[in-house]
């Protein structure tokens, strides 16, 4: 019997709150209806403050409470500009702004914020958020955690499959008897960070920017150096490694550059560190989604450096690429909902598999 879920994520590139309506049951999930509500940019510009400044725990508490303000705030729009019925909705699947992800200290964390007391008290449906950190607790990294809903819905492919995920990070799933998967480093994050300095614009639409500049072999060398490509598997980052200070400390070397040669090189680099990655696999496919998939030029170059790989995007087999991770969530309320496992002890390297997610009555 299906039941309807709705998922909301917002990534770490801050571009917009993806929310989705899906019928979901053992068997399949279905997109019934999905929208993308631009992210508040004041709110936007005080995360980015908050990520790179000394602050305090008022900050992160006021910070809190607007997320689950705008999070309420987008499903009540969704559900009203869709017309549905709430009592019909069983439950939303929240993923929550996540500030921090740091789960290789002796003090392992991910924190999202959102409050879900604030969504399920202004949207009158059951929430389930807090997904992550029952996997930190039983050692894992807590991400990505798309992987177990990639095999979900690309498990009967017949060609060997890679599922690659373009958001602020980048990470693929790699489908097989062994289920695995992790983030390859930087997506969108620092592209989109160059052009809205330069450009004041929230990202370079389609890589037009990127393809008017040259690409400098000496940085890209030197950016390639990250430790992050070359650490064992399993992993994750995001913007507390892929920022602006990691950007500066390498941009430092080469002060004449000019910035579409940066853009370019940026460009480059997540082409390259996702490329490098799905060689080590025996891929014949790669599935593409996420906000990377608009980027024509980033598209371009993954498809000349994996020849002999067909590359498609996530829509040619009838699944929006926009809205993948939040259809994800959608399925992962289903699965705490049901008190069902979610396999995803061989992705993060948490000790055993476990149910996931808080539930918010």
């Amino acid at each position: 019997m299906s039941e309807f879920y709705i998922g909301v994520m917002s990534g770490t590139s801050l571009d917009a709150i993806d929310v989705v309506l899906c019928e979901i049951s053992d068997v399949q999930c279905k997109l019934i209806c999905s929208h993308e509500f631009a992210f508040d940019k004041k709110l936007k510009s005080e995360i980015l403050h908050t990520l790179s400044n000394n602050i305090t725990l008022r900050d992160i508490g006021i910070l809190d409470h607007k997320l689950g303000k705008l999070f309420a705030k987008s499903v009540n729009a969704f559900i009203k500009s869709k017309k549905l019925n709430p009592k019909n909705i069983k439950a939303i699947g929240l993923h929550g702004q996540t500030l921090w992800h740091e789960p290789n200290t002796s003090h392992p964390f991910s924190m999202q914020l959102g409050d879900a007391n604030i969504v399920n008290v202004q949207t009158g449906i059951n929430v389930v958020a807090d997904f992550r950190r029952k996997d930190i607790a039983l050692g894992g990294e807590g991400a990505p955690f798309t992987p177990a809903y990639h095999k979900f819905i690309f498990d009967n492919l017949e060609k060997k499959t890679v599922v690659l995920n373009i958001g602020g990070m980048a990470n693929i799933t790699i489908l097989g008897e062994k289920l695995t998967g992790y983030d390859t480093g930087c997506g969108n994050v620092l592209m989109d960070l160059w052009a809205s300095e330069h450009l004041h614009k929230p990202y370079d639409k389609n890589g037009v920017w990127a393809k008017k500049g040259e690409i400098n072999e000496l940085l890209l060398q030197e950016m390639l150096k990250e430790p992050y490509f070359a650490k064992k598997l399993p992993k994750s980052t995001g913007r507390e490694l892929f920022n602006k200070d990691w950007l500066l400390k390498h941009l430092c070397k080469f002060p004449i550059l000019k910035p579409e040669d940066v853009q370019a090189t940026l460009l480059e680099l997540t082409a390259i560190s996702i490329k490098n990655e799905i060689l080590k696999t025996d891929a014949e496919m790669v599935i593409v989604c996420g906000g990377g998939t608009r980027n024509k030029c980033l598209i371009n170059r993954l498809k000349e450096e994996l020849k002999g790989i067909e590359v498609i995007a996530s829509d040619e087999l009838g699944i929006k690429s926009d809205f993948l991770e939040a259809m994800a969530f959608a399925w992962l309320a289903y699965k705490r909902i049901h008190k069902e496992v979610v396999e995803l002890s061989g992705v993060t390297g948490a000790s055993r598999d476990v149910i996931l997610g808080a539930l918010y009555e």
